[in-house]
């Protein structure tokens, strides 16, 4: 037997092409703004023009594409293609809107209510006594909570900042102040029975949620109506939701928790961009 260290055959790097179902528009939006940015900073040189480094981002984030998959393929280190990253969802961050701008943009419009719901973006669970709050009993799993607003027809206009998994509705909605700001500029809000208490006026309440059956009262017809009536109007949020966890990064975030906040934001900014395009 004769020793050999010949390899029997020689290692190639493959790449394959994927569709990127965004518009056209989004790509040059994304370009535009990083244009503008390199303009600012009076930054000259990139491995990579503008509009192809939009696509490479919009692949990570559309896809959950890995970075070392995307540097690979488009000859460029893996740190590259992450500050990239960072960098976009830092710009397209600053463009999410404020939540009493976005009020005012649905006064403005002749709106007259909102819808406000609360979602978990699953996470990696990572040990340590940190981590123990990210836990959901609800949904028992790791994750981060947001809370979100939508106009009627479930556009989102506004997204909070990322919270422990366990975090009640309402310590959300308390935490944002949402029931004065909604006051303020003179909008109602429908949502579902985890805001129950919310709003304590019986008389003229901002948040609207339903009824409630529990051991010494039971819903009535009537209230039973009443709450089909308000799952119908509520039913466009959930359509708001579903529109922006077409970013399959939030499959489950591999980022740090504390960036989760700012890439929510832009994905934010990116799902509207394809909506009203």
């Amino acid at each position: 037997m004769k020793n050999t260290k010949e390899h029997a055959a020689r290692t190639v790097s493959l790449v394959y092409q994927c569709r990127l179902p965004l518009s056209t528009s989004t790509v040059n939006h994304l370009a535009d703004l990083l244009r503008r940015h390199l303009k600012a900073i009076r930054s000259r040189w990139r491995a990579l023009p503008p509009g192809k480094i939009a696509v490479i981002v919009l692949a990570v984030l559309r896809h959950d594409q890995r970075l070392a998959d995307m540097a690979g393929g488009n000859d460029v280190s893996e740190t590259t293609v992450r500050r990239w990253r960072d960098e976009l969802i830092a710009l397209l961050a600053a463009k999410a809107p404020r939540l009493d701008r976005a009020l005012k943009k649905i006064v403005k419009r002749g709106g007259e209510v909102v819808l406000i719901d609360g979602t978990l973006i699953p996470t990696q669970r990572r040990t340590g006594k940190e981590n123990r709050p990210n836990y959901s009993g609800k949904h028992h799993r790791h994750g981060l909570y947001f809370l979100a607003l939508t106009d009627e027809r479930g556009c989102l206009i506004w997204i909070s900042a990322a919270r422990p998994g366990r975090t009640h509705d309402i310590t959300a909605a308390r935490r944002d102040h949402i029931p004065t700001h909604l006051q303020d500029a003179g909008l109602g809000a429908l949502a579902d029975l985890g805001f129950l208490g919310l709003d304590d006026d019986p008389d003229a309440p901002v948040v609207v949620t339903g009824f409630k059956a529990t051991r010494a009262h039971k819903v009535t017809t009537s209230e039973k109506d009443a709450n089909r009536v308000l799952a119908a109007g509520r039913a466009p949020v959930e359509h708001g939701f579903a529109h922006l966890k077409n970013w399959r990064i939030l499959t489950k975030l591999r980022t740090d928790p504390t960036r989760a906040t700012h890439l929510l934001r832009a994905l934010l900014v990116l799902t509207n961009l394809e909506i009203n395009r």
